[in-house]
């Protein structure tokens, strides 16, 4: 009899952070912070780190919240892509005035 043996696909690592940064083409920086006890005094200590996702469409902005999945390396840096926008930023009442001057 043949045995049918099915790999079960590793699901990939994902992570929620804000966007830092979209001063690079189809490049976004995406800030996670990270909390954990501490190991001897259990106090909550907040770590952060810089990843850099592949955001094919130019689709999030600055302060926006968004989900990033692990992938294949695609430079020297980018080991992300971005999954989905989980929340818009919202504009900045300066910002607002702006856009209010120009439609006006």
């Amino acid at each position: 009899m043949a045995e049918t043996t099915q790999k079960k696909q590793g699901s990939r690592s994902t992570k929620i952070g804000r966007v830092t940064s979209t001063k690079m083409s189809k490049t976004i920086v995406v800030q996670v912070i990270m909390k954990k006890a501490h190991p001897l005094y259990r106090r909550v200590v907040a770590k952060s780190k810089k990843f850099y996702a592949h955001d094919e469409k130019n689709t999030a902005h600055v302060g926006d919240f968004v989900e990033i999945e692990e992938t294949r390396p695609m430079s020297k840096l980018k080991r992300w892509r971005l999954k989905n926008v989980i929340q818009k930023a919202k504009l900045v009442g300066g910002e607002e005035a702006i856009i209010d001057s120009k439609t006006a």
